[in-house]
């Protein structure tokens, strides 16, 4: 029986200190993608958003099921040779990378390519599971038995990566072929979500049914009820009969909505070409009509002409609140300080990774962090990748996992020291 996709992207900065959205999603007939981009003060928004915009194409392209898995590892080889030219041409992108999640519908197929700990999700029937495996450091750990499922979700390291697309020839993405059935809902995340949220709770939440545009608001929701300290992102997809009324338009979120050009040129609606360029163009017009929305004139609604009796008893009653507010933020802020410097993370400084007590905040003239101890590892001398990761920072709950990370780090520099002289395990 022909199929359709019903799809919706939702994504949100999420209550970390990144300033800007790093991960991009698109939901479109055919395809699906979720890359979250990485790099420290590299451009990880730029990778994602390249990677999307190299993969759009292949949208409404009807490839034959022989065909769509081939094509869609090389548009994914295509994306990746696209960072190391956007790298080569910009000092400042070096070490950027990004995840990858993609799906593409043909017929009743679905092709999929995933490279790093961004993860797929399918409730079939009473089944829920993840069809996705992690690249990262603790999946290896859970694999070799040395951690339990229950250990690898609250793991301090669960962040690090080790296989993303960063423009090196080996970034090889996984590659499958999914039958689809009528009755499937999909799910694509990056680990703003799975990171903060039970796998549990997101399966409960998929299972409440309702559109995939109620569905994925809700998770986001739960991962900022969360406290996720991360860009979050989902894409949530239902199989259904093709016959079914189903009005979708192409959706472009997080970086690559931010970056509505095709080539240099800005897309306009009636010269957009792919689905991509068309949502992109759309979604840039509804800001800018959000944005341009003017309040009411009048500035609010008149208040009745007060008494001086009524104006001083008001202004008593304003002065005692004003005395509670700066009361509890008084406490709030001791008790948030001393939580503060129960923390520990793995940084930088003057170009040794150090690792620090405190979080790598400030709040105002005030510093949350301070330095615990420096380490006799260069940052220059890590593989590019974990480059970046030191310098975004790596968290720790106690000094004891600090110093697990920095051990950890330093086997990756004897690898990268090692591996140099064929140039396979170290990106200078």
């Amino acid at each position: 029986m022909p199929i359709a996709l019903h799809y919706a992207a939702r994504t949100d900065l999420g209550l970390g200190s990144k300033s800007r959205n790093e991960d991009s999603g698109y939901a479109g007939p055919d395809l699906l993608i979720l890359a979250d981009g990485m790099g420290g003060h590299a451009a990880g928004d730029v990778a994602s958003s390249t990677v999307v915009g190299e993969l759009v194409g292949l949208d409404g392209e009807n490839l034959g099921a022989d065909d769509a898995l081939h094509q869609l590892g090389k548009a994914v080889r295509r994306a990746n040779e696209r960072l190391r030219d956007e790298m080569d041409a910009s000092d400042d992108l070096e070490g950027m990378g990004t995840t990858l999640i993609a799906m593409l519908r043909t017929g009743t197929k679905l092709a999929l390519a995933n490279i790093g700990d961004s993860r797929a999700y399918i409730l079939r029937g009473g089944t829920f599971s993840q069809i996705t495996k992690d690249h990262s450091f603790v999946q290896a750990l859970l694999d070799e038995g040395r951690i339990s499922a229950e250990e690898a979700e609250h793991h301090p390291q669960r962040s690090l990566v080790t296989r993303v697309l960063t423009g090196r020839d080996d970034d090889i993405p996984d590659l499958s072929m999914r039958e689809a059935r009528i009755g499937d809902r999909y799910l694509l995340c990056s680990d703003g979500l799975s990171d903060y949220v039970a796998g549990s709770t997101i399966e409960g939440i998929l299972r409440e049914g309702g559109r995939p545009e109620e569905t994925a608001d809700r998770l986001v929701a739960i991962a900022l009820r969360a406290s996720t300290r991360d860009n979050v992102t989902v894409v949530v997809a239902d199989v259904v009969d093709q016959a079914t009324p189903v009005h979708n338009q192409p959706q472009v979120v997080g970086a690559a909505s931010a970056r509505h050009t095709a080539g240099d040129r800005a897309v306009d609606p009636a010269s957009a070409q792919t689905p991509a360029e068309k949502a992109a163009a759309l979604t840039r017009e509804a800001n800018t009509r959000a944005n341009g929305q003017q309040p009411p004139t009048g500035g609010g609604p008149l208040l009745a002409e007060e008494s001086p009796r009524s104006r001083r008893s008001g202004w008593l009653r304003w002065a005692g609140l004003g005395g509670v507010v700066v009361l509890a933020l008084g406490v709030a802020a001791f008790v948030g300080y001393r939580w503060s410097q129960q923390q520990f993370y793995v940084g930088q400084d003057r170009g040794m990774v150090t690792i620090y007590q405190g979080v790598p905040q400030d709040l105002g003239p005030f510093s949350l962090h301070s330095v615990d101890s420096k380490t006799d590892i260069a940052v220059t001398d890590l593989p590019s990748f974990y480059r970046g990761k030191v310098s975004d920072t790596l968290s720790a709950s106690t000094k004891n996992e600090a110093i697990g990370i920095v051990e950890d780090l330093r086997t990756e520099m004897v690898k990268c020291q090692t591996g140099a002289a064929d140039g396979s395990t170290c990106t200078p």
